[in-house]
């Protein structure tokens, strides 16, 4: 049964919940990992840095119960653009909330121009790569060294 959740633009009221996911995500990372270093002592703060590179009009949340549960982002340079971030609260994953961000950013980048749509989930996150790759994208991974 899917649940009764609302797909709507990022508003300043949103910024503590989605501290919080941020923070949630970063928790994963560390647990999959096996690196409670990762995101630092405050990786909520991360968010606050990603809002101002990215525009909050490139910013959607889904709500849930009055509770942002998801959020996902666009970071689009000329005719290329990434989806950073996307995240849905672990509580609320399989329940296709993480569909409709992925819907509602693709239809943006559309709508934008873009050509050329990245995503670049951490290796490690299986479950991250097996849903992206159901919801179309077939290049997924992404190198960086140091």
């Amino acid at each position: 049964m899917a649940l009764p959740f609302v797909i709507r633009k990022y508003q300043n009221n949103d910024r503590e919940q989605c501290r919080a996911l941020w923070r949630e995500l970063t928790e994963w990372h560390r647990e999959i990992y096996q690196d409670p270093t990762i995101g630092g002592e405050h990786p909520e703060d991360y968010f606050d840095k990603h809002l101002a590179a990215v525009e909050p009009d490139q910013l959607w949340v889904a709500v849930y119960a009055s509770k942002v549960v998801g959020l996902v982002g666009l970071i689009v340079k000329d005719n290329e653009a990434e989806i950073e971030p996307l995240i849905v609260s672990k509580a609320h994953r399989r329940k296709g909330i993480g569909k409709q961000l992925i819907e509602t950013v693709v239809s943006e980048a559309r709508e934008k121009g873009v050509r050329f749509l990245d995503i670049k989930p951490v290796a490690r996150n299986v479950n991250a790569v097996k849903f992206l790759y159901k919801q179309g994208f077939k290049n997924l991974g992404h190198i960086s060294c140091s």
